[in-house]
Order: structure tokens, then C-alpha cells, then sequence
């Protein structure tokens, strides 16, 4: 099937599966003696899976060790839970981080009058670094929550983690 069939059939755009194509994550299409690509369903397959994976909120790295995971039929499930449970804590520390971040707005905003004076406790806030800011809001701008790891280190550290 050529391009626009194989998009419409996994829900992937055909910029994207010539993104994917281009990185890797997806294989090279056969070409048909026009040049057009020509998609199998296994194709159609991974990219449903890489949709799915990138929904999920995998980085394009971390969705081609999952593709490398599923394609290894050797493969540990423990190998696999440890990266999704790596996943899991990175998405809750960026979610921590996003509400650190919600309650300094709402402070701010609950401060601000809203009416015509040019005075404004948000901007005057913007102006100046750390005020305003509660404990945990400081300790997320300087560095001190975890934040997650670069991409990558996911399936390292989880082979690690199923290993001990």
C-alpha cells in the first residue's frame, strides 16, 4: 500500500512515517518500480505501535527500545515492566513539577487585581526570580526534584533495576 493508505491505516500522518523512516524507528518501505513506497501490514503494525507508544508519552528513543523490546522474543517481561515503571516515575515527577508550577500561577493570579492599573503582582513576580514561589516550587526551579532521566537511560537503568 503506498503512503497515504498506510497513514490512513494506522493513524499516523505521512509526514511522520517519512519522519519515523528517516530516525530509524521505522524500517526503510520497499519500493515499488516507480519509487513510490509500498507498505506491508507489518508495517501498518509498528506504526500503530509507535503511535501508541508516543500517546503514551514515550520520547522517540525510548519508543524504539520498546520496538526493540517487543521484536526480542528472548526478551525478560521484567526487562519491560522495570522501563514502563521508569516511565511511570518520570511522568509523575513532571506531573509534580506542572502542579508546583499551577499553584505559583494561582497564587500570582489570586493576587492580581485584574482591572485597569498598569500594577500587576504577576509581572512584578516574573521581574523578580523566587518570589512568590512555595518550598517545593523553589526546590523545582533550582534543579533539586528529580527530574527525569534523558532518553535512553530508561531501559539501561530498568535492565539494571530487574538485575538486583
Amino acid at each position: 500500500m503506498n503512503i497515504g493508505k498506510a497513514a490512513e491505516a494506522s493513524g499516523v500522518s505521512a509526514k511522520m512515517i517519512r519522519y519515523y523512516e528517516s530516525i530509524g524507528l521505522l524500517a526503510k518501505a520497499a519500493r515499488r518500480e516507480n519509487g513510490y513506497r509500498d507498505y506491508d501490514e507489518r508495517d501498518v503494525h509498528d506504526l500503530r505501535f509507535i503511535k501508541r507508544a508516543r500517546n503514551l508519552g514515550f520520547s522517540v528513543e525510548a519508543t524504539g527500545e520498546l520496538l526493540a523490546l517487543w521484536r526480542d522474543k528472548s526478551r525478560a517481561s521484567a526487562d519491560v515492566k522495570a522501563f514502563a515503571m521508569q516511565h511511570v516515575s518520570d511522568l509523575e515527577t513532571k506531573i509534580s513539577e506542572l502542579q508546583a508550577m499551577t499553584r505559583t500561577l494561582r497564587h500570582l493570579a489570586s493576587h492580581c487585581h485584574g482591572d485597569a492599573r498598569p500594577e500587576c503582582p504577576i509581572l512584578d513576580d516574573l521581574a523578580t526570580p523566587g518570589s512568590g514561589e512555595t518550598e517545593q516550587d523553589a526546590q523545582v526551579s533550582r534543579g533539586r526534584v528529580l527530574r527525569p532521566r534523558a532518553a535512553g537511560a530508561g531501559l539501561r537503568s530498568a535492565r539494571r533495576a530487574a538485575t538486583t
